[in-house]
């Protein structure tokens, strides 16, 4: 998710307008909507100190608000967060391990998540059992969906 995706995200859970953050952050009144709009649309990119008073705002981390960097921890925490909001991702335990599910109540994204996890969950499974090699698997993921037998079956299932 872009950063003016999640500059949205998180002003329509605050409940504020483009206007009043713009303001919030030191935009004037007459263009602070216009301001937000750009930002929100990707059509211009914040630069850092704006980031962090759109966090500060907003009641969030910047780490919230930017595009993740999964060479972090705390940027891989944040694409999960990311994850949640979006496809209902959830944290739990299962036998005392800690997991990540998808949430049912999620309709559509459920659905879709659900068939895109069981075709990876095939291919791990294939490479843990032997049938296929290390190489094979990466290839499948390197290349996903195009080697994704799932979405071909529906896609010939359709035809």
């Amino acid at each position: 998710m872009a950063i003016g995706e999640r500059i949205r995200f998180f002003r329509n859970l605050r409940g504020m307008t483009q206007k009043y953050l713009g303001q919030v952050v030191g935009f004037p009144e007459k263009t602070a909507d216009i301001r937000m709009a750009q930002y929100e649309s990707g059509s211009r990119t914040p630069k850092a100190e704006l980031t962090e008073n759109l966090a500060s705002a907003l009641g969030v981390s910047p780490l919230a608000l930017s595009v993740p960097d999964i060479d972090s921890y705390n940027g891989l925490m944040h694409t999960l967060f990311a994850l949640e909001d979006l496809y209902g991702f959830r944290i739990g335990k299962l036998d005392d391990e800690l997991c990540i599910r998808l949430d049912k109540g999620m309709g559509t994204n459920y659905l879709t998540m659900f068939d895109m996890f069981s075709a990876w969950q095939e291919q791990a499974e294939k490479l843990k059992n032997g049938e296929i090699t290390k190489e094979e698997y990466d290839h499948w993921r390197y290349n996903y969906p195009k080697f994704n037998v799932l979405n071909s079956d529906k896609e010939t299932a359709n035809e």
